[in-house]
């Protein structure tokens, strides 16, 4: 894991690396699709490197509360299977240009939840992908602001989670969220 920022007193770090082979947290965030039984990107390598216990985790949820599937903008958790978590949060990012004015609402609304349920669960660290940024075509620079604003926010009204991990694939990726982000100040 290569640290590229820390902010709000070291609660956030920015880190360019494999989001399911990062150091032990109690989350790890899946940017999923509405099914919940995997798919492209984030949400195949977590469900491949999780197993089994996360797609069936997944199943009994489509089975008893999201017949239809997770709404955009929700999130929702389970097992983490063999991943180095407690639980995974599962939360659906909007498509870029599907939702129109209301796409910046439904993707800081993924952050806003999935920070919620941890803060319910008493769970104290979270590692986030870069939600919608892949094959959902959300500009990087503007998910940059949208969820550093979000995070932010919420973490000045609540003590937990301690410490929020926004994993990068890449380098290139963790610059542009660098450039682009709304935290009040770096510390590294």
């Amino acid at each position: 894991m290569s640290i590229k920022g820390s902010f709000l007193d070291g609660r956030v770090q920015v880190v360019v690396g494999d989001i399911t082979k990062q150091p032990p947290v109690d989350a790890i965030v899946n940017a999923a699709n509405y099914t919940l039984l995997g798919g492209g990107g984030v949400d195949f390598a977590i469900h491949e490197a999780g197993g089994e216990e996360i797609l069936l985790a997944c199943q009994e949820l489509r089975r008893t509360h999201y017949p239809q599937g997770l709404p955009t903008g929700e999130a929702t958790i389970t097992t983490a299977g063999n991943l180095n978590a407690r639980f995974v949060i599962h939360t659906v990012g909007p498509i870029k240009g599907v939702h129109g004015a209301r796409d910046a609402d439904l993707l800081a609304s993924c952050y806003r939840r999935s920070l919620s349920i941890a803060a319910e669960y008493g769970l104290l660290s979270v590692a986030f992908p870069a939600i919608s940024t892949g094959i959902y075509g959300y500009p990087r620079e503007e998910a940059a602001a949208i969820a550093s604003k979000e995070i932010a926010d919420f973490l000045r009204a609540h003590s937990i989670p301690k410490e929020v991990r926004l994993v990068f694939y890449s380098e290139r990726d963790a610059v542009v969220f660098l450039k682009h982000h709304m935290f009040p100040a770096a510390e590294l």
